[in-house]
């Protein structure tokens, strides 16, 4: 691994490192917060995944959150979006390729042989961040938008993995919208029954008769300008009531889909994730 970048904040320090991933098959970057406690002890992990064409960069640059990771004792990782350089595939437009990966395993050629990201933040990140810093095996999962969607997806496919789950304006039913259907068309084919194991609705509902249902707090801002069209969160709210699921949906009258949003909120998401991740 290799050291990017350290910043002193709060206390802390913000730091971005890169390392080659074996998941992924190229070079990948990732922010990692750690707080005053991390110098003392091991301190637990928010996992944060950013939206579409963003990078590592956004979430540690806008989102304010260092303050309260560095007040409650959390780790926040911060990975990119998708698998990078010339060698891995690309698409026009800002919603396929790289900056776009979906947090999902491709299947179709020629994303398959790089967008695996959801073993790399399910799995090989986790395990880079637990060997090589003060991280203990506590885990929580955050994100925006695309990332919304991954985190719900990641906490609904890995029971017991992470003690508690978030989003900010999450896509919940990617197969019913145009962001969804694009990327799932090119990375998993053309039948549509492979896709439900990516779809937090899906999940939803297939896990209905699990015992213990992990819930999910979301921020909604009702002025965003995708609510209608690409985020529909009515559909997983509907999906919530069916199967029985734990569902606090916040919708905030005034905020739009940028990080002025999430600033807003972040601070009461790490206090939702401490509280999870300390008992």
């Amino acid at each position: 691994m290799k050291k990017v970048e350290a910043h002193g904040c709060h206390g802390g320090v913000q730091e971005v490192w890169q390392h080659h991933s074996h998941s992924l098959g190229c070079d990948m970057r990732f922010g990692i917060y750690l707080p005053p406690r991390a110098a003392h002890a091991p301190c637990p992990v928010l996992y944060w995944l950013s939206g579409l064409t963003c990078t590592e960069q956004n979430f540690i640059t806008k989102a304010g959150a260092q303050r309260y990771a560095a007040e409650h004792g959390v780790i926040v990782v911060a990975p990119d979006t998708s698998p990078r350089g010339v060698v891995v595939a690309d698409a026009d437009g800002y919603d396929l390729g790289q900056g776009a990966g979906f947090y999902l395993n491709a299947t179709q050629a020629p994303w398959a042989a790089n967008y695996r990201m959801h073993d790399y933040v399910e799995r090989e990140l986790p395990d880079l961040v637990e060997a090589h810093f003060s991280a203990s095996n506590r885990r929580s999962i955050s994100g925006h938008s695309m990332g919304g969607h991954g985190a719900l997806v990641l906490a609904l496919r890995n029971p017991g993995r992470y003690h508690s789950v978030s989003a900010f304006s999450p896509i919940v039913a990617p197969m019913q919208v145009p962001w969804g259907e694009k990327a799932f068309t090119a990375y998993l084919g053309g039948d549509r029954d492979t896709w439900r194991q990516w779809d937090a609705c899906e999940l939803v509902r297939a896990a209905a008769e699990r015992a213990n249902k992990l819930p999910l707090l979301i921020d909604q801002g009702e002025a965003d300008e995708f609510i209608a069209t690409q985020l529909r969160p009515e559909l997983l709210e509907a999906a919530c009531q069916q199967a029985g699921h734990p569902l606090v949906l916040r919708r905030q009258a005034g905020y739009d889909h940028s990080y002025y949003f999430i600033a807003s909120f972040i601070g009461e998401h790490l206090a939702y994730h401490a509280a999870a991740l300390q008992g």
